[in-house]
């Protein structure tokens, strides 16, 4: 356990959500196992761990001081929504910087994870950072932008934003002042002192190239980590009968919040994706579990969906990468998605898009592309198939080369489970993390 670290105050938008969320969360439950005092500050809790924090000016004042607060916090509303119709990226929140107040025990690193989500002023950065280790673990590019958190193809983040071409990214924009954004996070860097972590070294090469690479001390590339005791390969048959899904179909699963809306998850090309399967099935049925959609299950073209709202409890999650044959992510932009590194550890065979630090975390199996065919055994560390972002067809040639051949799939599967326990167990991350921060206190 670490001697030096006690107290350890993280830092999110929610506590409750998608991947950032889940990160934070595990960590903070990993830390609290090796006997240390975490606390998750958030500005939206939804759930009810008592050691999450909700940032907020009013606690534990005066009811004077509380009066008064109220009122700034009127005009601080006012101003936001100024900037929002301004199309400005809007740090009116106080209460950041009574952040290292929150917990009970002064927190010895503070470790800030997603940091837009209406909540965080940006200009706290040079304060904390004087006074606190600032630990900085980015888990998409908005920091490096004017607006959003992933510019896709635009490379105008490299040089001051402005003209944007999409300002419904999120999150989006009203008006074009990217270069006004962009500007105005340098100054704020060239006042800092940050730690700056990644889980991949695609966004790492993103973060020393961008107006953030002067602010920082040092930086390190810690892979995101699930609980492998919890995600892990199980009996198939028996995951299947607990969800009420016919022992022999072919069965492909796609996790996303939001999947439907969400511009980066790229749904369609999964649909098209599993209607080619459909189409070339000789009488199989197949099914796509679509985790984490709010509509209804339905069925269009022959398309059977099942779709599954979102759901918190781990185990219950685990089962449904358990019971599927492949699970399928067609991201159009992405960094280290969590649903990846669940998937390898239940031993489900990945097919995915090369985006983003997606070839980080999968080992594709890779074929003979001029002759059209396939090696007949794979390679000995093989985790599932990676395709280009939009391409349908091979995304659907892989699901089917993996579908029809038993054992080259039940091979991937075990490469991909001890893949998963070797490289991204969450107490590795735990461990990465807690002896970074030893390094900080404590240089040598």
């Amino acid at each position: 356990m670490s001697t030096n670290v006690g107290t350890i105050l993280q830092v999110n938008a929610r506590d409750v959500g998608g991947g950032a969320e889940r990160v934070a969360a595990a960590l903070s439950e990993a830390y609290r196992r090796r006997g240390l005092h975490a606390y998750l500050a958030v500005g939206h809790a939804f759930g009810d761990d008592r050691d999450v924090l909700r940032v907020s000016m009013g606690e534990g004042h005066s009811q004077w001081y509380r009066s008064w607060r109220r009122i700034a916090d009127k005009f601080g509303g006012a101003f936001r929504a100024l900037d929002e119709w301004r199309g400005i990226e809007s740090f009116h929140y106080p209460a950041t910087y009574r952040l290292p107040d929150l917990p009970p025990h002064r927190p010895d690193v503070i470790h800030a994870h997603n940091l837009h989500g209406g909540f965080f002023d940006l200009r706290a950065l040079p304060w904390l950072s004087r006074h606190y280790p600032l630990v900085l673990t980015l888990h998409d590019a908005w920091l490096l932008s004017g607006h959003c958190s992933h510019s896709f193809d635009c490379e105008r983040w490299r040089s001051g934003c402005g003209s944007c071409p999409d300002l419904t990214i999120y999150p989006e924009l009203r008006r074009d002042e990217t270069a006004y954004n962009w500007q105005r996070k340098r100054e704020i860097y060239a006042q800092s002192r940050l730690f700056v972590a990644t889980p991949c070294n695609w966004l790492m090469q993103r973060v020393e190239q961008s107006m953030l690479a002067p602010a920082i001390v040092a930086s390190k590339v810690i892979p995101n980590g699930v609980d492998t005791t919890i995600f892990k390969p199980s009996n198939k048959y028996a995951a299947r009968k607990s969800l009420d899904i016919e022992p022999d179909a072919r069965v492909l699963l796609f996790v996303a919040s939001r999947m439907r809306e969400n511009s980066f998850k790229d749904y369609e090309t999964i649909r098209a994706a599993v209607r080619s399967l459909v189409e070339g099935a000789d009488g199989s049925s197949v099914l796509l579990l679509a985790l984490g959609d709010a509509e209804e299950s339905m069925q269009v073209d022959a398309l059977p969906v099942r779709s599954i709202s979102f759901e918190s409890d781990p185990v219950k999650v685990a089962r449904y990468y358990q019971a599927a044959d492949l699970y399928l992510h067609a991201a159009g932009a992405d960094t280290f998605p969590l649903s990846i590194l669940e998937a390898l550890a239940c031993g489900t065979p990945v097919i995915a898009t090369a985006v983003g630090g997606i070839p980080e975390q999968v080992k594709s199996l890779r074929g003979d592309d001029q002759a059209g065919r396939w090696p007949e055994h794979p390679e000995q560390d093989a985790t599932g198939m990676l395709v280009a972002r939009g391409d349908s067809a091979s995304m659907a040639d892989a699901a089917n080369m993996l579908l029809d051949n038993d054992y080259l799939r039940k091979q991937i599967a075990r490469n991909a489970a001890q893949s998963a326990r070797s490289r991204f167990d969450i107490e590795h991350q735990c461990d990465s993390y807690l002896n970074w921060y030893e390094e900080i206190l404590c240089p040598s």
